[in-house]
């Protein structure tokens, strides 16, 4: 069994987010890394560029599959993990100490429709 990270908010596509502030760290769960098996390739987007809430913004590929990234919230990224460009292993060794980006959130509201660790851990299974 996968698990979850309690004081982290979840979405329906298994990304989670630890919030700093105005700052959203976003990383895949556990349960999504699972699933995929080895991760051998990080796709994610510039410093700069713009996310919108529930759109991709990169993708994760695996020997098994390769699998889109969807932002659960909208903002500007202001940091990409560039460890994960020479080590995407890493996502598969803790999904949760190795985020993908961090964005600067455009509307903290967006927060409100994503689940907590119990409500996700309903369909993370």
């Amino acid at each position: 069994m996968s698990k979850i990270a309690e004081g982290l908010l979840y979405s329906e596509s298994h990304e989670w987010v630890k919030v700093e502030g105005n700052i959203a760290v976003i990383g895949v769960s556990d349960f999504a890394q699972a699933e995929m098996g080895d991760i051998t390739y990080v796709d994610m987007p510039d410093e700069g560029d713009d996310v919108e809430k529930g759109e991709d913004f990169g993708a994760l590929e695996s020997v098994k599959a390769s699998s889109e990234l969807y932002s659960p919230v909208s903002g500007k990224v202001v940091e990409v993990n560039s460890e994960l460009e020479d080590a995407p292993e890493l996502i598969n060794e803790d999904a949760y100490a190795a985020w993908i980006i961090k964005v600067e959130m455009s509307d903290a509201a967006e927060l409100d429709e994503l689940m907590d660790a119990k409500a996700y851990a309903q369909i993370a299974k």
